[in-house]
């Protein structure tokens, strides 16, 4: 049994598609999962990004909800010590009764320092404003009226969820594994070999007393394109994933923090990296497998960096009809 996220940025390179219609593409393409069972749409966080990366994922997040049913709508990642805490808790709730109870929140410190220096952060206090950011969540969605830095607050609606949307803390060393067992319903860690972080978390919810969470390990490939000529495709699809891969990869550079993505010129180092999957359906079937066996999500981004649209679907549609039939999923 196996998880498959479908992924929703809003990136368009300058010679990918219009972000107008990126957006629309989005929602018909997100329709689209809510209909064959795909089960989580992630909605990632960045700002003052030129090819348009989603600022404002609450906004989409409500469009997708509205254009959707069983599919859960995960923030992945919420990058909550840029924002007033009080106010990502009445966006939340607002949503999670849009949605009917289907909004999850991923909890991200953020690495990028422009994006600190825009929004007037410090990435100092990253770590005390998640932990404090968490604890404004929790009380808001407890129905709570109490004060936070000297500001009387109480939330309202209620969440449609009790006791409010799931909260994954996310994270790359030791303390955000250790957070996500003090403060989250689960864990998400973000390290290409996350197995010595979700031991640590598994012993602090212990030493808590409390059951582990689920973990969300999306370290495998960020991206997957099913065809039957993967050769022809590459070529199409390259420019798409250089342009992605080289900008996370320059704020890499900036900072410590671990990332998957690298610089890179070459066609068979993209290829080499492993984050980008270009399959045919019998090693899609092949690929599914030994994520899911190995408690992997497959995760889709089928408009990669404004990737013509056409191309695009003509992978979903390959998908739905020679690889889903033969996937047990959750």
């Amino acid at each position: 049994m196996g998880e498959i996220w479908l992924r929703c940025d809003m990136r368009s390179a300058d010679f990918g598609i219009p972000t107008p219609r990126l957006a629309q593409l989005h929602l018909e393409q997100v329709a689209w999962a809510d209909k064959i069972g795909i089960q989580t749409i992630q909605l990632p966080e960045h700002h003052g990004v030129p090819d348009g990366y989603n600022p404002s994922p609450f906004v989409l997040g409500a469009a997708i909800a509205a254009r959707t049913e069983k599919v859960r709508i995960n923030l992945f990642a919420l990058i909550l010590p840029l924002h007033d805490p009080v106010r990502v808790a009445e966006d939340s709730v607002v949503l999670d009764n849009i949605s009917n109870g289907r909004l999850d929140l991923t909890i991200g410190l953020g690495y990028v320092p422009f994006e600190f220096a825009m929004l007037g952060v410090s990435l100092k206090e990253r770590a005390k404003r998640v932990e404090a950011g968490i604890e404004v969540l929790r009380r808001s969605f407890a129905g709570e009226q109490f004060e936070y830095e000297g500001r009387p607050v109480m939330v309202r609606p209620l969440p449609a969820t009790r006791n409010g949307p799931r909260i994954f803390v996310g994270g790359g060393v030791p303390a955000s594994a250790q957070r996500a067992a003090r403060l989250g319903d689960g864990f998400a860690p973000s390290h290409p070999d996350p197995a010595e972080l979700v031991a640590i978390y598994k012993e602090a919810c212990r030493e808590l007393g409390k059951e582990p969470g689920p973990v969300y390990d999306l370290s495998g490939h960020q991206f997957l394109f099913v065809t039957e000529d993967p050769d022809a495709a590459w070529h199409k699809i390259a420019p798409f994933a250089f342009h992605e891969t080289n900008t996370y990869g320059k704020w890499a550079a900036q900072t410590d923090a671990f990332t998957p993505f690298h610089t890179l010129t070459d066609i068979e180092a993209l290829k080499a990296s492993g984050l980008y999957k270009v399959v045919t359906p019998e090693e899609c079937i092949a690929l599914a497998n030994s994520l899911f066996e190995r408690g992997l999500a497959m995760t889709i981004n089928p408009t990669l960096c404004g990737m013509d649209e056409d191309f695009s679907w003509s992978s979903l549609d390959l998908f739905v009809r020679k690889v889903l039939p033969h996937l047990s999923l959750d």
